[in-house]
């Protein structure tokens, strides 16, 4: 069959940048999507986006459906005549025009039917049209007196199948073979064929419509001007992004500060580049800032040395301005920043920041107190973690709370470890982030992620569905990361407990129930991602550890189990063992090792009376279950040999204590009766 060539470019204003690839890849998948429900193949579907145009590029695109022989069932050949009748003109042909096909032993009419397949010219107007209108845009713009609406208004329109124009209308738009470059080029191009559309595009207008070709561009360029400035650029993949989704036709240079400048903390400087002019800092091989920086222009200029002067220009009243926030909020101590917090509100029924601050004081004292931590320095950096929120620096870059706040300690006066904690407090701020690396930075970072956890849930506006409006699920996520992966042993339940006990009266005392089960379905996420089978999670779960610390020493001892070749075995005979107790109804009497008469029960009572002698009170899960899967044999034996279910009461009654017994060894670790297939 005949295939195509086929284009799509839609042309509008300066796109969002840092929706660009998305709404660039959610157009070809839509667009994919669409030809699959219609049976089109296609060799290869390209996705391209700038600035100003989302644009598709599809190879040997089939030319026309394939014609189908449709198949109606209709009554049986037994029904009422009327309903016969029904069906055939519904069909729009007689009774005898049908045909008779036995089915399931019954005699059916059937309406066969060959149905031609529709060209692909015939097909792309509603196909382009529906994989554009199901993009997700939260805030759609209308313009001029339309009634269409879309994410930036639209311009242009091209549509080509190989040499040809496919005519449609969309947005008030005609569809064409002209497109349009720099936006200050004013320049127009227009394409012979679909599949010249990249070459042409960088070629004839200097626009590099693939994303991904242009950010490795714009990458390689910045590496090699970092290296002629014999510094090293630190590159920040989203700002790359969102650089990448501001050029057509990258090229990058460097530029320079005042030195005074680097007596500001650099992380505000940094921030000042990066959020306002979308710079690339530079620093020495001591990670030490460089009064530097890398920008990119849209296209290469003939006079780049005033491109430089000109964002030098640019960026030193920004510098300027983080200069002057620095040295206004050094002068107010955060210490005497705490009564104006109780002005700030957080929310109504969990009180103001500076309740919250009194709240996390507390908690990180409890937890310290707890783990062996310094209470009076986890104390203090608790009670000031939100003072940097009223400072200018903070203010103007919200990006830096609980960084400036470290700063401002030092400044103050106060210890390293308060400042490094307030510095830590919010981290692990995202997926794969650092953990805080000091023990009051732990502290404080629980203390804080808890407080909101109990609060918010307590008022009842924990999350539903896909909305976790305040980021619920990343604090308890990154809780269960800092106690797992820094291996702080606590009692959960007794956490949440305490911490709603801070709380004022509107919040649910009785939710400690809530708050802990949706910890554990956080918990359950993490080990998913980590590639942990579901139901050794369950297993765990069973035995309801009350640390998940202790929860994930358990996941590892069975984890391993699982791979031994001993384990299934040992897994369906705890399934069957929890079976045969699930179904006795007796009050099972104390081990009585005289009653057992076969050599199987005796050996496997002294196999168990052993391994709980050796075993009592170990945490060391790994060795418990390398202990117990030498109890395969033994197991199998008793049940291959012993009858259960004896006739004679005490001798049934001593068998299910023994393999009750038998339970109780796994229990101490998981139930593993869950891991059963």
């Amino acid at each position: 069959m005949k295939t195509h060539d086929f284009l799509l470019e839609l042309g509008t204003e300066e796109l969002p940048p840092k929706l660009l690839l998305k709404l660039s890849n959610t157009l070809k998948d839509n667009f994919d999507q669409e030809l699959n429900k219609l049976n089109l193949s296609f060799n290869n579907i390209k996705a391209f986006a700038t600035p100003r145009r989302l644009a598709i590029s599809i190879s040997e695109l089939q030319s026309k459906q394939q014609d189908q022989v449709i198949d109606k069932k209709g009554p049986s050949t037994q029904s009422p005549e009327m309903a016969i009748n029904g069906f055939a003109k519904s069909c729009g042909v007689t009774v005898d025009e049908l045909e008779k096909k036995e089915l399931g032993g019954k005699e059916y009419f059937f309406y066969s039917k060959e149905e031609p397949g529709q060209h692909v010219k015939d097909l792309l107007p509603a196909i382009i049209e529906k994989s554009i209108m199901d993009i997700p845009i939260t805030r759609p713009m209308k313009w001029g007196d339309l009634d269409h609406s879309f994410v930036r208004p639209v311009h242009w329109l091209v549509v080509m199948l190989d040499q040809d124009i496919v005519k449609t209308n969309f947005m008030g738009l005609e569809s064409g073979r002209e497109s349009r470059g720099l936006r200050f080029s004013d320049s127009s191009l227009s394409f012979s064929h679909a599949n010249e559309y990249e070459n042409m595009m960088n070629e004839k207008a200097q626009i590099l419509v693939d994303f991904i070709k242009r950010k490795e561009l714009i990458r390689k360029q910045i590496l090699s001007v970092a290296k002629t400035n014999n510094a090293e650029v630190v590159i920040d993949e989203s700002l790359l992004d969102e650089v990448c989704a501001l050029v057509e036709y990258p090229k990058a240079f460097s530029g320079s500060f005042d030195k005074k400048f680097l007596d500001v903390p650099q992380e505000a400087i940094i921030s000042a580049m990066k959020s306002h002019q979308k710079y690339f800092h530079l620093v020495d091989s001591k990670d030490k800032l460089l009064p530097l920086f890398i920008s990119v222009a849209n296209i290469e200029s003939s006079n780049i040395q005033a491109v430089v002067e000109g964002n030098e220009r640019v960026i030193h009243p920004r510098l300027a301005d983080s200069e002057f926030f620095w040295n206004q909020d050094k002068a107010i101590k955060l210490e005497e920043r705490l009564s104006d917090l109780d002005s700030v509100v957080f929310m109504k029924s969990i009180g103001s920041m500076g309740q919250k601050a009194k709240r996390i004081e507390k908690l990180s004292s409890y937890i310290s107190d707890l783990v062996g931590f310094d209470q009076e320095m986890s104390a203090r950096a608790g009670l000031l973690s939100k003072t940097d929120l009223l400072s200018e620096m903070v203010g103007e870059f919200a990006d830096l709370q609980g960084i400036m706040g470290g700063y401002y300690a030092l400044n103050d006066g106060e210890s390293k470890e308060v400042s490094f904690a307030i510095r830590e407090h919010y981290q692990p701020r995202f997926a794969g982030d650092d953990l805080p690396s000091t023990d009051e930075g732990i502290a404080v970072s629980l203390a804080d992620k808890m407080d909101t956890l109990t609060g918010i849930y307590g008022i009842g506006q924990g999350p539903t569905g896909s909305k976790d409006p305040y980021a619920l699920r990343r604090s308890a996520l990154g809780m269960l990361r800092i106690l797992l992966e820094a291996k702080i042993e606590l009692n959960l339940k007794s956490l949440i407990d305490f911490s709603l006990s801070l709380h004022l009266k509107e919040v649910d005392r009785k939710s400690t129930g809530d708050i802990y089960n949706f910890m554990m379905e956080r918990l359950k996420a993490y080990y998913r991602d980590a590639n942990i089978d579901g139901n050794i999670y369950d297993a765990v779960l069973a035995v309801s550890p009350n640390s998940p610390l202790d929860f994930h020493h358990r996941i590892e001892a069975l984890n391993e189990f699982t791979k031994s070749a001993n384990s299934k075995s040992l897994i369906e005979a705890n399934k069957r063992i929890a079976n045969i107790l699930k179904d006795s109804n007796e009050q099972l009497e104390e081990l009585n090792p005289d009653i057992l008469v076969e050599d199987s029960e005796k050996s496997l009572f002294k196999a168990t009376e052993s391994l709980s002698n050796e075993l009592s009170g170990s945490k060391n899960y790994k060795e418990i279950m390398k202990s117990l899967l030498n109890l395969k044999e033994t197991i199998d034996s008793f049940f291959d040999n012993v009858m259960v279910n004896a006739e004679d009461e005490k001798v049934k009654s001593s068998r299910l204590a023994l393999i009750r017994r038998v339970r109780h060894l796994f229990l101490s670790v998981a139930d593993i009766s869950h891991l059963s297939s």
